[in-house]
């Protein structure tokens, strides 16, 4: 009765800021007609008001998500501000200096809040509320669950729990604060955030883009921050979060697309594909590009037009000029100036007859100075061994110009695109038209993948050295799949402080899905530490086993069947049951979405485990994962990527082996790091729930290990460890745990010396046991 009572007065509140809010509405639409004048100026008045209607959110939306008592007075948060005609603030917006403490206050530090109340709402209507009343808290410390004293309360786990749609939601309800204090890290760096699967990673850099516009409104506009994604799927996914916080001007550009020409998504070799990648082909296509600039061999002079009497030049004079204007700052200023001087001297050379044709003088330019672009001077130059050869100087074999050689289309619009060629494409319009737009701000996600080449890409787009770069090393593949950060970050900063931090805590991947999915750790990323689990899933994996002639029709049964209970579905297989799976869709007459076509449906959805990258799903079927790991070079690292694409359900279909683990080789990490760790925990004396910034772990390379190799040996069945194994690792883990909770972490390391003197071996014999 008490909390229908508190409902209900939440929801006066509700009502007198949605009242206000819907006043500044009516007034903003018609502000143009209000300020009278021409209509130049009414047109000025009606621009700016629409940029502050974005502001205010949509007349469904609630005005607010949040509250937090200080001092004994309620201040409420929402998306965005709201005052009384009067100016008075009824919400204060996220972003805010003012709501640092509703995201940063903890169990261990209230920061002097006596209560954070987060609202369950439909449209504006208070449905429900969690409380949390730090001084109920402080009396009762001894009592809090692990996940209370980790800052993970009830409004975060029944979050986690809501549907998936094809569209990533804003988390500004649930920020938590090791996040929060990441979204608020200065702008003048280049933040590199480390974090697993289900972390937060996109949505972190997201809204820190949203709280660095409304921080620095002076300094920082919407038009001046970019967000590059790997793939036009993954972008079209997020693309509805900033709007949804009033920041709906923002770049978005994905890999594919991030230059002058697409990519078509040619198919190439691992091999050709890192090549192209790699800085020393910026090298090449300055040097091809810049001997396309050459007096003809065995012309002796240049004549501007055809006929008798025309102006001509010697070579020796348009050799020198031709050297003069190469200085410049690019490819077609310095074509534009060489016109110039030819222009000024055919006048002077022609004083009486008549003048050359802006046609001839174009002539004689593009004998010497053809015209390019940035899709004709690459198509030219891989197409030609030749020119190759010539560029290629001491840095490229003549293997590898046989690899890259390749045959040319009859016309630059037929030319067929590579992902890999779409960088070098960025790099030659930059070459042949100069540096184009900068951003003051740029969020670079999934970038564990990105080539050194890629990485230049978006550096030139960075105006001051500002970014957030976000990735999981765990899942890094394909042609620059990477062990540590130390190459990105190198090849990224500039001016700006680099800062480097890990997220700990994963919400999205269920336990016991992670729990299935970290045994590829050890063989995919063992530089990785697992992130410590929020929450349970509803349901165990789902492991179905088939014939290998079975495998696509009993996944499209098993995808359906999720489909059927209402759920976001991700159907993920190996490249070579794509067209078969088609095929049982159409066969069924069963709706999907094609990801790779850069689609996404609230029913099915067919991927790849590279197109799945940065994607999640109520509920995932993931098919033949044996063939996962046999199609890719960092094949354990490719079905990690796809099983932990869930945020409840997983469902695997195999012909015989679920987790198709090595044979042989054995893992170097130790058994501790295996574990998958869970907020059931507290956390342990003197770790801190919000300090992952810079502390323990991006700067990896002291602890990095190469993975074991992947292509060495057959994949068995999953691996079932022997009875003695489990035994010690039971002992071992029973013991932890009582030195955890009795002994202060300061006398760990005499704690260990002495049981060791106890059990009576050498220091000598422990390292022996160990190598």
């Amino acid at each position: 009765m008490a909390k229908a009572a508190e409902i209900k007065k939440e929801q006066n509140y509700f009502d007198t800021a949605w009242e206000a809010r819907e006043r500044k509405r009516q007034n903003l639409k018609g502000a143009h007609l209000a300020a009278g004048g021409n209509n130049k100026g009414m047109a000025a008045v009606g621009r700016a008001a629409n940029k502050e209607l974005e502001k205010l959110g949509g007349t469904d939306d609630a005005v607010a998500f949040g509250r937090f008592d200080l001092d004994g007075e309620p201040m409420y948060i929402g998306n965005h501000v709201i005052s009384t005609d009067d100016r008075d603030l009824l919400v204060i917006n996220w972003q805010a200096p003012a709501a640092e403490r509703f995201y940063q206050a903890t169990v261990q530090d209230a920061l002097g809040l006596s209560r954070k109340r987060t609202f369950l709402t439909d449209r504006n209507r208070v449905k429900d509320f969690d409380d949390v009343v730090f001084a109920d808290i402080a009396a009762r410390l001894e009592e809090l669950t692990g996940a209370e004293q980790w800052g993970v309360d009830d409004a975060v786990l029944k979050d986690l729990d809501a549907d998936r749609t094809g569209e990533m939601r804003d988390i500004v309800k649930t920020i938590h604060a090791s996040q929060d204090q990441l979204i608020r890290k200065p702008l003048d760096r280049l933040l590199l955030i480390q974090g697993g699967p289900g972390t937060g990673k996109t949505a972190l850099a997201l809204h820190r883009i949203s709280w660095l516009l409304f921080n620095h409104q002076d300094t920082l506009a919407p038009q001046d921050c970019l967000v590059v994604g790997p793939n036009p799927t993954f972008t079209r996914y997020i693309k509805a979060v900033l709007p949804g916080l009033g920041d709906g001007d923002v770049s978005y550009r994905d890999l594919r697309n991030l230059g002058p020409q697409g990519s078509h998504a040619l198919a190439e070799s691992t091999t050709l594909a890192r090549m192209k990648g790699e800085l020393r082909m910026a090298r090449l296509l300055r040097t091809g590009l810049w001997q396309r600039v050459r007096f003809p061999e065995r012309a002796r002079t240049l004549e501007v037009g055809t006929g008798t009497g025309v102006p001509v030049f010697n070579r020796d004079e348009v050799e020198a000029e031709l050297a003069k204007q190469m200085r410049q700052s690019n490819y077609n200023a310095g074509r534009q100036g060489f016109r110039a001087f030819l222009t000024t001297q055919a006048v002077l050379r022609a004083p009486r007859g008549p003048q050359p044709s802006s046609q001839a003088i174009d002539n004689a330019v593009e004998r010497v100075w053809p015209s390019l672009t940035p899709q004709s001077s690459l198509r030219d130059l891989l197409g030609s061994r030749d020119r190759l050869l010539s560029a290629a100087g001491e840095e490229f074999t003549a293997a590898d110009v046989n690899r890259l050689q390749r045959s040319p289309s009859e016309k630059v619009s037929d030319q067929r695109w590579s992902d890999s060629d779409v960088a070098l494409l960025d790099e030659l319009d930059e070459l042949i038209n100069g540096r184009g737009p900068t951003f003051a701000h740029i969020i670079v996600d999934e970038a564990q993948d990105l080539s050194p080449l890629q990485l230049r890409s978006i550096k030139r787009r960075s105006r001051t050295g500002s970014m957030t770069v976000v990735g999981d090393l765990a899942q890094s593949t394909g042609a620059w799949a990477r062990d540590s950060w130390e190459d990105l970050a190198a090849n990224l900063s500039g001016d700006a402080e680099v800062e480097t931090a890990e997220l700990t805590l994963g919400y999205r991947v269920p336990r016991q899905v992670y729990e299935f999915a970290a045994e590829l750790l050890p063989y995919a990323a063992p530089e990785v530490s697992a992130p410590r689990v929020v929450r349970d899933g509803p349901a165990e994996p789902d492991l179905i086993e088939v014939p290998s002639d079975g495998l696509a029709a009993q996944a499209v049964s098993a995808a359906s069947q999720h489909a059927g209970s209402g759920r976001f579905v991700g159907l993920i297989a190996p490249e070579h049951l794509r067209d078969e799976i088609i095929t049982e869709f159409r066969n069924r007459d069963i709706s999907w979405a094609d990801v790779r076509a850069g689609n996404l449906d609230k029913s099915i959805n067919l991927s790849t485990p590279r197109e799945s990258k940065g994607l999640e799903f109520d509920a995932v079927v993931v098919v033949d994962p044996t063939g996962v790991v046999q199609e890719a070079e960092r094949g354990y690292r490719m079905l990690y990527v796809a099983l932990t694409r869930t945020t409840k359900y997983l469902t695997v279909v195999h012909d015989g082996v679920a987790m198709p683990l090595p044979a042989t080789v054995e893992s170097e990490v130790p058994p501790s790091r295996l574990a998958v760790r869970t907020v059931d925990t507290p956390p342990a004396e003197g770790e801190d729930i919000a300090a992952t910034p810079g502390v323990t772990d991006v700067d990896a390379s002291s602890r990095v290990r190469h993975s074991p190799p992947e292509t060495a040996t057959e994949p068995s069945g999953r691996r079932a460890p022997d009875l003695g194994s489990v035994l010690v690792r039971a002992a071992a883990a029973s013991v932890a745990d009582q030195i955890r909770a009795s002994v202060a972490p300061a006398q760990w390391a005499a704690l260990i010396d002495q049981l060791r003197r106890d059990l009576e071996v050498s220091q000598e014999d422990v390292f022996d046991r160990f190598d």
